[in-house]
This record gives C-alpha cells, structure tokens and sequence, in this order.
C-alpha cells in the first residue's frame, strides 16, 4: 500500500538464516526482509517513503552477521540518494575489531547513525562494556553521528539500562531511544516523565513508536501537548521487516493527527536528524 510521501527513520537491509528461537525448530520469522538493494528500492517506492534511515538486520545471535551487512547498507546509500545508513557496532569486547572496522566507514557520506543493541549480547552498565561504549560515542560524536539504540522492556535493553546511554552521552550525541521502551513498562516511564525531563535538561534524546502498544502513541501525544515540548523529538519508523510498515503509520497518524507533531514526525525531524 502506497501512502503520501513520508520519511521511515528505522528499516533493515539483509536476510537472516533461520534460527531454533526458544527451544522450537528453525525458523525465519521476518518474512519481508530484503537482501538486495534493488529490492529496497522497490519497498520504498511502493510505500510511499521519501527518505529512510537502513540498518544492519540483526536477530539471530550471532553478531557477524549482523556486521557482515554494514557495507551492503553503506553501498545502498550510493545508489538511492534517498537512503542513509546506520552501521552496526557492539561494545562487547570480543566485537572489538569488528566494531573498530565499522568505524572506518563512519566518515562515508551516506552514514548517518551507529546501531546499538544488547539483544546480542552485553549490557550499558556492565563495566567490560564501557570502553567500547566510550569510543562508540566518541565516534559519533567526531562524525556528528545519531547513536540509535533498541529498547525493550527487561533485562539490558530495559530503559532503566538504556536511559543511562542519555545521561552519561546525551549533552553531547543524539541518541535516538528506538521503539520508545518497547513496552508498558518503558512506556510509562519515559511518558510519565523521563523523555521530557531529558529534554528539559538539554539531553539530545530522541524516539519512535515502533512496536508502541496500544494506548502509548495518543498518551505521548497527549504529554507532547500538554507540556508544550517533545513535538521535534519523534520520528515516524516502520522497523520493516520486523514491524508493518501500513500498520506503523495508520497508529502514528491516528495518535498525532495532522497537525505539527505529524508534519515534525513524518518528516522535519528527520530531515534535521538524518537528513
């Protein structure tokens, strides 16, 4: 299905194998994943995506996989100028090469973010990490790289754990929060007030609502609202081909409307963000 003209701040590039998840037998869940180029191309016409930030797909556990997608992202780059990437890194120490690898391609014109997840492995607060952590920052930084990050709800990907990527690197790098906490639990508490108390404090933080359960996209719009900040600091992501691209937005557009949040969130803040 074709929709106007917007902007998709979260799809991945690249099939995964298929894997026995949770004790069952092998299987390859993400149906609509795309291993070419060419084949993204046809996606982003067919939906209507005007400009889209591609990462690594990751999942299976097995992080070479995940890095092995990094120049196929890149490359895309060079051949629709509608898409910038996002490079895969891990600050798990026994990443570290490939991590410093993927920091060789951080100065390519289309990059535009470095991906994060402890789905893999590892965890913010875990002190083998940190050092990893520390470079990963510094080469956003140097780069003027966004730092997009998964959340969901438990264990490393907690907010709880992930929120402190925002205090110790936020001044100074934009983190974007994905899937704003994956979850009730995250939900309420970066609704409740922690997205905007690190917005009040000068924090470069940053979401989207991908995967957001149900009443999460109108209760943000709702604090948006009402607080009179946040509107410049969501961003419309369909996360295909783990998410739904027609579904994503039909909730997003039902929750912001049509208003100044939608315009921000289908396309401003992108445009400042990856643009």
């Amino acid at each position: 299905m074709r929709l106007a003209w917007h902007c998709d701040a979260h799809r991945h590039l690249g099939v995964l194998p298929g894997f026995p998840f949770y004790g069952g037998p092998s299987v390859a869940p993400a149906t609509g994943a795309r291993a070419t180029i060419a084949e993204l191309v046809a996606d982003l016409d067919a939906q209507g995506v005007e400009r889209a930030l591609v990462i690594p797909n990751y999942g299976v556990p097995d992080p070479e996989i995940a890095f092995s997608f990094n120049e196929l992202c890149v490359e895309a780059t060079t051949v629709d100028d509608r898409i910038r990437a996002a490079l895969w890194v891990s600050p798990l120490p026994r990443d570290a090469e490939r991590t410093r690898a993927a920091f060789a391609l951080a100065g390519e014109p289309g990059v535009r973010a470095l991906k994060l997840s402890f789905l893999l492995g590892g965890r913010p607060t875990d002190p083998d990490c940190r050092p990893l952590l520390d470079e990963i920052f510094a080469v956003a930084r140097a780069h003027g790289l966004v730092v997009h990050v998964h959340t969901s709800p438990g264990a490393a990907s907690d907010i709880d754990e992930v929120g402190n990527l925002v205090e110790w690197y936020g001044d100074e790098v934009a983190v974007h929060l994905v899937h704003f906490g994956g979850g009730m639990s995250g939900h309420i508490k970066l609704a409740g007030h922690r997205f905007f108390d690190w917005i009040q404090a000068g924090k470069q933080v940053y979401t989207d609502l991908s995967w957001a359960i149900g009443f999460a996209p109108r209760w943000l719009a709702e604090e948006v609202s009402r607080r009179g900040i946040g509107h410049d600091r969501i961003l419309f992501a369909s996360d295909e081909p783990w998410g739904d691209h027609v579904g994503e937005h039909a909730r997003f557009t039902a929750a912001a409307g049509d208003g100044e949040l939608a315009e921000l969130a289908f396309r401003g803040t992108f445009d400042k963000l990856y643009g």
